[in-house]
């Protein structure tokens, strides 16, 4: 069995959305209480250090960076979008939670071309994949996976990573930075219509991204059947030396933000079908990032089955 190692930090918890907000302190909260009661698996807990500019300027540009954190207010909430998506908001505490969210998939690289380990998990918030190179939207300031992958590519001379997405949204973030870059594969399987609304098929950028829309009565059956052949089998022929996931857990039955009725016990078979292609092709390196995923029950379970697949 894989000894996994997950990066996360309480400034990750200390970063406030206001009252009622989704996209809460206890979503980490409870997958922390979660990871801590596995006794089964090879855990290793470690702090997420801060993200240098440096490296996060590999996606996105200084100037975006200062404004957002110029924005950082000294107190209360402050939005970064207009209506009808003003739910993406800084508070306070916010610079070293996006930092720090950032900086353990930055570590993960690390430790992963490193030979540390090779199954790493980022406990982190605020998610990523909806950040795009100078727009922070849909809780999203700084694209986590994107930076990931780019300094992969950037230190370790990594030709082909993949970054596959199974969070119930699309990630237009993660699309719109790789639309043009035959050297990042980027699939993603999200119910449509749903935000951001990107997404479609058709959205193919030069033959990197594969986009499998989804309704919301799909059953779990046909959600495996269409992630698998619009999904997984292409990341197979592309053949990346590292798998990078997107680990949003909103698809599940008890979620509020979305449709799809997944059980928890299903991100055990998504997970592990997409392990069985790092052991092919990755030499079994796995990237996992939390992105979505709103139910705190839901989250726990599926964080459970997500990391036990991950260590087989």
């Amino acid at each position: 069995m894989e000894g996994i190692t997950v990066f996360s930090h309480s400034d990750c918890i200390a970063k406030d959305n206001g009252e009622n907000h989704p996209e809460r302190k206890e979503r980490l909260e409870v997958i922390l209480d979660s990871i801590k009661n596995i006794d089964e698996l090879n855990i290793s807990l470690k702090e997420a250090p801060l993200a240098d500019f440096k490296t996060i300027n590999l996606v996105h540009p200084q100037t975006y960076l200062d404004e957002l954190f110029s924005m950082v207010p000294s107190s209360g909430l402050v939005g970064v979008e207009k209506e009808p998506y003003a739910d993406t908001v800084l508070c306070s505490q916010s610079k070293e939670a996006i930092l720090r969210a950032c900086g353990a998939g930055i570590q993960s690289a690390n430790e992963l071309m490193n030979g540390v380990t090779k199954r790493l998990f980022c406990a982190v918030r605020p998610p990523g994949h909806h950040a795009e190179t100078t727009r922070a939207n849909g809780f999203c300031f700084v694209n986590n996976a994107a930076v990931t992958a780019r300094y992969l590519q950037n230190k370790f001379n990594l030709k082909k990573v993949a970054i596959i997405d199974f969070d119930v949204h699309h990630g237009n973030g993660t699309q719109e930075i790789f639309y043009t870059d035959k050297s990042v594969f980027y699939g993603s399987i999200h119910q449509h219509p749903l935000f951001p609304g990107t997404g479609l098929e058709s959205e193919t950028g030069v033959g990197n991204i594969f986009n499998a829309p989804i309704s919301s009565d799909v059953t779990r059956d046909q959600f495996m059947e269409i992630f698998s052949t619009k999904i997984l089998k292409n990341v197979d022929l592309f053949k990346p030396e590292v798998i990078i996931i997107s680990a949003g857990f909103d698809a599940h039955k008890r979620d509020p933000l979305a449709g799809v009725n997944l059980e928890s016990e299903d991100y055990f078979t998504i997970t592990q079908s997409i392990v069985e292609i790092a052991m092919r092709h990755s030499n079994g390196r796995v990237i996992s990032f939390l992105e979505g995923g709103y139910d705190l029950q839901a989250l726990s379970e599926c964080i459970k089955a997500h990391l036990e697949a991950l260590s087989n």
